[in-house]
Formats: structure tokens, sequence, C-alpha cells
């Protein structure tokens, strides 16, 4: 017969495994998100990102992306549909 005691070590190792399995489990969705290409797009590892076109810019004249390496840049875009 189990006492109140191991009946509370017993739950408690079922919650931690089950903590544990849930953070494996999202691990490997976080994963499998980031490593899959968006539907219709392929990855393009170790190219150089394209330029940037379209418009308008906010706060200066169009930059190339050689002009933008190594800086913070904010895209700013939404579709209308």
């Amino acid at each position: 017969m189990m006492t109140d005691a191991n009946m509370k070590r017993q739950a408690v190792a079922v919650l931690v495994l089950g903590i544990g399995l849930a953070g494996l489990l999202a691990a490997a969705v976080n994963l499998a998100l980031l490593t899959s290409p968006a539907l219709g797009q392929s990855l393009r590892l170790n190219t150089p990102a394209p330029e940037v076109v379209g418009g308008p810019w906010i706060g200066s004249a169009p930059l190339s992306m050689e002009q933008l390496r190594g800086r913070v840049v904010l895209v700013e875009f939404w579709t209308y549909g």
C-alpha cells in the first residue's frame, strides 16, 4: 500500500516528466518551423539577401544591401486583400 508521501513523490515525478516531455515537443515543433521553408519558398543558404525594392523609404533615400550591412533594419509590410 502506498503512503501519502510516496503518492506525492509519484505525482511530482509524473508532473516533472509531463513538463519535460511538453518542453521537448515544443522544442521539436519550433525547430521544424524554423528549418522548413515557407510554402512555395526555398531555402537559399549562403546567398546574399536580394535588394530591397519598392517604397516608400521612411527616414532616408533608398539604400542598397551593402549600405545596410551591419545595421538593424525595420521592414514594415502588409497586404490588402
